[in-house]
């Protein structure tokens, strides 16, 4: 399989998670869509090293997953405590959680 490809489903990847963060209100569509446009990224980035023949990009890619999963474990935190203090997940109530 030609490694265009795989550049293009990352591209398109990205491309929904973008969509996914701009254009839905729900907190958890929101971080659903960053970890759609990390993953797209990782998957960029493991292409690109097996290109080039080394194991930078793929260490990286690595390290990425790790920043992905504590920013799911704080991103959760908020969408939960969100969910307390107004019964909804909307992104439109977040400025009011510093009360």
């Amino acid at each position: 399989m030609n490694l265009t490809f795989y550049v293009i489903l990352a591209l398109v990847l990205f491309t929904i998670g973008a969509l996914a963060v701009l254009t839905r209100r729900n907190a958890i569509i929101a971080l659903l869509g960053v970890e759609l446009m990390l993953n797209s990224c990782n998957l960029a980035l493991v292409t690109f090293s097996r290109m080039w023949g080394n194991v930078e990009g793929q260490v990286f890619a690595f390290f990425v997953m790790v920043v992905a999963a504590a920013e799911v474990v704080v991103g959760l935190a908020i969408v939960v405590a969100m969910f307390r203090t107004h019964r909804s997940a909307s992104l439109d109530g977040v400025n009011q959680l510093k009360n």
